[in-house]
């Protein structure tokens, strides 16, 4: 028999309310396993170094342990390929670069960029033109100069992410001739420079600090607009005329679908780590301030216009398949 019409107001609102219950109660208990940070590299580097510190500070706000797992390969598509198989759920996180937005432009990816939501950046760190702390190469206009009447040998990570496109970027400006060589990580080509295998390399401070400090690195010049507070010293490559501004940022993302609630409290657990003393002097022990934290409205915008800007530079470089 048909219900009355009132009934089926009173169902409604019933149904309504155990599902309103229901959405609370399962935002109320997130989280209750532990959440994993996928990163895309090899232990030891900027990116993985980062999340851990994340991992930690954020774990500090929540009643759950958070840990990071290392997916590394394919210009973070293993960690993207690993991060799609998961429900969106909001106990999944991944870690991502630039080098992440460039393999989905490629199509080498399984998500898109409209299906990672951002949750929050962790650094902004400035590509730094680096050489050998005993290189011949004193200045930029040096290896400029060398780079034009010769080759110079440039390390980075994988072709098409972005220190390859910054490397490029930087030669063509530069009207010089650069002949790329990827590794897996920051810190592997670190190494190889260390070794005297490559001429230079786009490094970050917060990989090469210590490298710096003890002279064993010696930077050239800051693929950024204005100086860095820990390098004052060492000029931009505005100051030398060239239209070349490059960072790898390091945030943090979950798959679109999930929950606002967890997206929220997620949020909340890592701005709230971030701006523990813990983490501050982290940020301030690499060179950066807390200029480099944004939440997820923020960094998620910064997300797509990178998607953007990237999508321009590849095309202009032959990259895009």
């Amino acid at each position: 028999m048909r219900l009355p019409m009132k009934h089926g107001y009173i169902i409604a609102s019933v149904t309504t309310a155990i599902l309103s219950v229901s959405a609370s109660t399962l935002a109320a208990d997130f989280p209750s396993e532990p959440i994993e940070i996928a990163v895309h590299t090899s232990p030891g580097g900027g990116t993985d170094t980062t999340a851990r510190m994340v991992a930690l500070t954020t774990q500090e706000q929540l009643d759950s342990n958070v840990f990071v797992q290392n997916r590394k390969g394919g210009g973070g598509s293993v960690a993207m390929s690993y991060l799609s198989e998961q429900s969106a759920d909001g106990y999944t996180v991944m870690a991502v670069t630039p080098t992440h937005l460039f393999t989905m432009m490629r199509g080498n990816a399984p998500l898109s960029i409209d299906d990672i939501q951002g949750v929050a950046r962790a650094t902004d760190d400035p590509i730094i033109v680096m050489v050998r702390g005993d290189s011949d190469y004193q200045t930029l206009d040096q290896l400029i100069e060398a780079g034009q009447q010769g080759t110079i040998k440039w390390g980075g990570t994988q072709v098409g992410g972005v220190d390859h496109i910054a490397a490029m970027s930087f030669a063509d400006a530069a009207d010089m001739t650069v002949s790329y060589v990827p590794f897996d990580s920051g810190a592997e080509f670190a190494a190889a420079l260390s070794r005297g295998d490559i001429d230079a390399a786009g490094l970050n401070i917060s990989e090469t600090r210590d490298q710096i400090d003890a002279g064993e690195f010696r930077p050239l010049a800051v693929m950024a607009d204005e100086r860095m507070g820990a390098l004052p010293d060492v000029p931009t490559l505005a100051e030398n005329g060239m239209d070349v501004s490059f960072s790898t940022v390091r945030g943090y993302v979950v798959l679109k679908d999930t929950p606002p609630d967890r997206l929220k409290i997620l949020e909340e657990a890592m701005l709230d780590g971030m701006a523990s003393d813990r983490y501050q002097e982290y940020l301030q022990g690499i060179g950066l301030d807390e200029s480099s934290i944004a939440g997820a409205e923020t960094w998620d915008q910064q997300l797509h216009r990178m998607y953007e800007a990237g999508e321009k530079t590849m095309t202009e470089l032959g990259l895009m398949q």
